[in-house]
């Protein structure tokens, strides 16, 4: 069997850790909004962030 150069990735390897908060805050934002459209009311968005706070242990 030929001996191949091992493949590279284009792509930057993935760092290890957790998230920034500002960066999690600003990936829920979307989802807040839509829950706040489809829904149409603040308690529903109170209400999931409260139980993410909760997840979170917060």
């Amino acid at each position: 069997m030929a001996h191949t150069a091992p493949r590279r990735t284009t792509f930057a390897p993935r760092r290890a850790g957790r998230r920034h908060p500002l960066v999690a805050t600003l990936m829920a934002l979307p989802l807040a909004a839509l829950l706040l459209l489809v829904f149409d009311g603040w308690e529903t968005v109170a209400t999931q962030a409260s139980s993410v706070g909760v997840v979170l242990g917060r």
